[in-house]
């Protein structure tokens, strides 16, 4: 059987054993024109369907209700998530959305449009969780959510919904407590629900669900299966929706019971996002390709003479590296010393408790060696294992570690150098989730079967035993592989010229390393990728310069006419004026802080002639420059923002500055 067609008839739940979790990868999309960001690497195994209880009784953890009903078609609904509308509804519209995401918000507005013209009978809102990973508020907040739901059912989980996505302000700490008391949930008790309600895991399907139909942003709805990116206007949506009711009235026709008809249509509007590789393949992850993965100084189980090197790569907050713990541990029992696991840390974004735990391992074996690391490598994978401080603190205590330089340790991210390394070699391998593994250099993505590792175990075997007999040392048989493998692809490469040189900059004006950062002033990425840049100057302090260039989006209305504004501070006072301009502009992406008059207020802020600004915006004076700075963009193939080109390396979207960190590192490097 295919493996689409055993997604077909496989329970919900079965996404839960073997899919991999996964950071925010490419740049953010939001509409067409911003670049893609937060994609999820994911495989999934085959699981026996569990009969469907009473639909919307909270009090029931999700995990035990991930089950779709019926055929489940390619976006399947569950009774986890919460939906609004008939069961019966000819017309589903599935959004994975995002609590701190702005177009999401946007969308939020439509979507009860849309209820209200079409009504519940003809129209389901269902949600699923797409946090990204630079949002630092959406993870929790999207937890929080499923909670509410488990606890308390739908009529809480869309009043908490509503309480954020109709508030004006952006989504916070305390507009989330807010919510909460809204969905008769008290603050206090939403750590506890989470726990109980197994929240994280059903965001973490939801997530790993997104990355199977191809969403790599937010918002992005299914309308019985029909793609639609982005917070597009409700006449759009209304445009498929009509043709959904049409098709789905012809089909009730023919004789289809109205609980089959979303499978059917779903089924036939869905388009795969790329062909599937076979079984073989994606028993391997790319075709049984040998990739370079330096085993360095890393903590290894298992003697070098092992004929096997499985490098693995892991979060332990992950709970798919939880999950897929006692398959390694099975595995080193039966090949003995036959196989030795290398252990590298990769930390999601997501996860806040992931890099701590990485710093008390990585504690632990500077204090007492690499026993003491699996000790407490196998303490924090441990089950449902807490990572919090105190939890952390047990376990430096149990180890019998100096606690108070453990402690000392994962404040001051002592070992962040390290664990940075190995993200770093995680994002040239595209190693993209976790927990991710090279079998001899072979990929293997997730918690697979215990049979999928024993394929490609047995014959990496049989290959070095084969090097063995042909005069290979055992403890060289893993050194012999490594020099045929390929190493990782370089990031991109764009040819923009040098930027002109009365353009605003910051940073080391002789710096080795040019960013060029190519923006628009109504685009929320770009605000938290400017403050990143601020971050990465500080990082390398005199030799990085960041050039600011235009690029403003023809769907944000007001860009244009800051970014002439920012060019007119520029004339007026120079870089200084710029960049005060630069800053007033970034603290809110909406048109209130970006009309003219906004503008004007900004301008005499900061001390510019009055006169003067308004008639560089009348007569648009400034436009050519904008203009000039958009056609580089685009001649470059950059039609998003932010984009950035680090000497020629292109970067695209709102990255984590960890990886704005790796590629100057390499572009020092080669300018050195």
């Amino acid at each position: 059987m295919s493996r689409r067609a055993i997604v077909a008839v496989v329970a919900w739940i079965s996404l839960l054993f073997a899919l991999a979790c996964s950071p925010a990868l490419p740049p953010p999309v939001l509409d067409a024109s911003h670049a893609s960001h937060a994609s999820h690497a994911a495989k999934s195994g085959g699981a026996a369907a569990r009969q469907p209880g009473p639909a919307d009784a909270p009090g029931a953890p999700l995990d035990d209700v991930m089950v779709a009903e019926g055929d489940p078609g390619p976006v399947p609904v569950t009774r986890a998530d919460p939906s609004r509308g008939s069961r019966l509804a000819p017309v589903t519209l599935v959004v994975f959305s995002d609590f701190e995401c702005p177009f999401c918000k946007h969308l939020g507005g439509t979507l009860r449009q849309l209820e209200q013209r079409y009504g519940a009978e003809r129209l389901r809102i269902v949600w699923k969780n797409f946090p990204l990973a630079f949002h630092k508020q959406a993870r929790p907040t999207a937890e929080a959510a499923m909670a509410v739901f488990a606890h308390a059912g739908p009529k809480a989980f869309w009043a908490f919904h509503d309480a954020i996505f109709t508030a004006d302000e952006r989504l916070s700490p305390e507009l989330a407590a807010t919510a909460l008391r809204r969905a008769g949930v008290t603050p206090g008790q939403v750590q506890q629900l989470v726990q109980q309600s197994g929240a994280a895991q059903k965001v973490d399907a939801d997530m790993a669900l997104a990355a199977r139909l191809g969403v790599n942003g937010t918002p992005a709805s299914f309308i019985n299966g029909v793609l639609l990116v982005g917070a597009q206007p409700a006449e759009r949506f209304a445009e498929i929706i009509n043709a959904q009711l049409a098709a789905a009235q012809a089909l009730r026709a023919e004789g289809t019971p109205p609980e089959q008809i979303y499978a059917a249509l779903a089924k036939k509007n869905f388009a795969p996002p790329a062909e599937e590789p076979d079984d073989a393949d994606d028993e391997q992850g790319d075709g049984g390709a040998v990739h370079l993965v330096p085993v360095g100084d890393s903590p290894v189980r298992g003697a070098d003479t092992a004929l096997v090197t499985m490098v693995l790569f892991s979060d332990y907050q992950c709970p798919f590296c939880r999950r897929v713990t006692p398959t390694v541990e099975k595995l080193r029992a039966q090949y003995g010393d036959k196989l030795r696991v290398v252990w590298k840390d990769n930390p999601l974004p997501f996860h806040a408790r992931a890099e701590p735990a990485a710093e008390l391992a990585r504690e632990a074996r500077a204090q007492k060696g690499d026993a003491a690391f699996w000790q407490a490598n196998d303490r924090l994978l441990a089950g449902e294992a807490a990572l919090d401080d105190a939890a952390l603190e047990a376990v430096a205590a149990d180890l019998r570690l100096n606690v108070a330089a453990a402690k000392r340790a994962i404040a001051s991210h002592k070992h962040a150098a390290k664990i940075e390394a190995d993200v770093d070699l995680a994002d040239d391998l595209g190693a993209q989730g976790t927990p991710h593994f090279f079998i001899n250099g072979r990929r293997l993505v997730g918690a697979q079967p215990i049979e999928k590792f024993q394929a490609i175990i047995d014959e990496e075997i049989a290959k070095a035993e084969a090097m063995v007999v042909a005069g290979t040392p055992r403890a060289k048989v893993y050194e012999a592989i490594q020099k045929q493998a390929a190493p990782p692809a370089p990031p991109p490469k764009v040819s923009v010229p040098p930027p002109p040189k009365d353009h605003p900059s910051k940073g080391g004006a002789a710096g080795k390393v040019v960013i060029q950062m190519f923006s628009d002033f109504q685009c929320p990425y770009c605000a938290r990728a400017a403050a990143t840049m601020d971050e990465l100057l500080k990082a390398f302090p005199g030799k990085v310069r960041v050039v600011y260039r235009h690029l403003p989006l023809p769907f944000h209305p007001e860009a244009q006419l800051a970014a002439e504004a920012t060019m007119e501070a520029l004339a007026q006072k120079g870089p200084a004026g710029f960049w005060k301009m630069h800053d007033r502009l970034f603290k809110a992406n909406d048109a209130s802080n970006l009309d003219r008059a906004a503008l004007e207020q900004h301008a005499a802020s900061i001390g510019l002639d009055a006169a003067r600004f308004a008639k560089a915006l009348d007569e648009h004076t400034h436009r050519a420059s904008v203009e000039a700075d958009a056609q580089v963009a685009r001649s470059a193939g950059i039609t998003g923002t932010p984009g950035f080109v680090i000497n020629g390396y292109l970067v695209s979207g709102a990255q984590p500055l960890a990886k704005f960190k790796r590629v100057v590192r390499r572009a020092l490097s080669e300018a050195n």
